[in-house]
């Protein structure tokens, strides 16, 4: 559905194929449940033929065949690629608590950010992209994501050291700052105030996973080479 809401925003004039491609770039995050390593690259490898072959073919539409190329291969790398992280975590000993962990310290993150900036907020972050973005909102986001990692050690992770719930907290708050920062680019380029509709007053899929989106993989990542129990 996020995929979907992306090939909506970015190629309007070509729902049928954003349809498409939405379903077949779904469908390729499950090849991560293979025996075979070699399968899930396969599956991408499929996709971007498949629809560069498409492209390939549309002869009377040559001059922006490029760019609805790329936008459509944009799309497989920045929802299913970074979104399939999210199975690779739940793969990983103590996968359920780092999800979780994920989940917490973009939460009260964004929370504490929203609170911090609309009390305190005086500096802009980013005001082509964002205008309501404050540097104290985002510097209490990062004060609320320690906040919660450690609050996650003490509830449901024990397993984390201290300086893990600081190192993961301080590394998923800025990526997820910046994955919120990144859809609200893709929005304004796109000309749209919200990526759907399917959370009335709060937009769609992809307004809900933009932070996650850029968090997960840096998770996973920390998870696999530093954490010590892997």
């Amino acid at each position: 559905m996020g995929l979907d809401e992306f090939y909506r925003m970015a190629l309007p004039s070509r729902r049928g194929e954003g349809r498409v491609a939405a379903v077949a770039g779904a469908c390729a995050v499950f090849s991560l449940f293979a025996a075979n390593p070699m399968v899930p690259l396969m599956a991408l490898t499929l996709l971007v033929l498949t629809f560069c072959l498409i492209a390939l073919f549309r002869l009377k539409e040559i001059p922006q065949a490029a760019g609805d190329a790329a936008l459509v291969l944009m799309g497989f790398l920045y929802v299913p690629l970074l979104l399939s992280h999210l199975i690779m975590i739940r793969m990983l000993p103590h996968g359920v608590p780092w999800l979780f962990l994920i989940m917490v310290i973009v939460m009260t993150g964004d929370s504490a950010a929203f609170y911090v900036g609309s009390s305190f907020g005086r500096t802009k972050l980013y005001p082509a992209v964002s205008p309501k973005k404050s540097v104290e909102g985002s510097l209490g986001g990062l004060a609320g994501s320690v906040i919660g990692a450690l609050l996650s050690r003490a509830l449901f992770f024990p397993e984390l050291t201290v300086v893990d719930c600081i190192a993961t907290a301080l590394l998923l708050g800025v990526l997820g700052q910046l994955g919120d920062l990144f859809e609200s680019l893709i929005k304004r380029s796109c000309g749209v105030k919200d990526s759907g509709v399917i959370f009335p007053g709060h937009g769609g899929i992809l307004d809900r996973l933009d932070s996650i989106l850029f968090a997960g993989p840096a998770a996973f990542y920390y998870a696999y080479f530093l954490f010590p129990l892997n």
